[in-house]
């Protein structure tokens, strides 16, 4: 059975995403549309549905780890500190923002606290993620078999 690891990142995020916003569990934020994600951005994002990326990449990233505190997510999600003329550094990304992911996430029993104070995948989050990459996988082997047969009718 596909796992986590088997799905390209980007795709597995983009899925279980949607699929957040399509349960509609998830308890994001009044603020989200106005909130910058970290002190050297400019803007806020641009996609509106950005709170649900980040869920969905946060959790992705705590199934493939054993516990992360909320130090390391901001690591994780950080950027270029554009600094004028002097050269840029990395600047980590809101810890409020962080939080606020992983909370929700708790709420929903995707998440839950370990002793030393970090984050762990419930039995429940693992089911979830697990049934989202079969899923995953499931339609891009249904998409190449499509590609296959339409070359094949191509040909003749």
């Amino acid at each position: 059975m596909p796992g986590v690891r088997d799905v390209a990142p980007d795709v597995f995020i983009q899925a279980y995403a949607s699929h957040l916003k399509r349960a509609g569990k998830l308890e994001v934020p009044t603020w989200v549309d106005i909130v910058k994600t970290g002190s050297f951005k400019e803007l806020a994002p641009y996609d509106p549905d950005w709170f649900y990326v980040r869920s969905a990449a946060v959790a992705r990233h705590i199934y493939l780890r054993k516990d992360v505190g909320i130090g390391a997510l901001t690591k994780l999600h950080g950027g270029r500190h554009r600094r004028g003329n002097r050269p840029s550094h990395h600047a980590d990304c809101s810890a409020s923002v962080q939080r606020k992911v992983c909370q929700a996430l708790e709420k929903i029993g995707v998440l839950e606290q370990t002793d030393n104070g970090g984050r762990r995948i419930s039995q429940d989050g693992m089911r979830d993620l697990d049934r989202i990459a079969t899923a995953v996988v499931e339609a891009e082997k249904e998409e190449e078999e499509e590609e296959e047969e339409e070359e094949a009718e191509d040909e003749e």
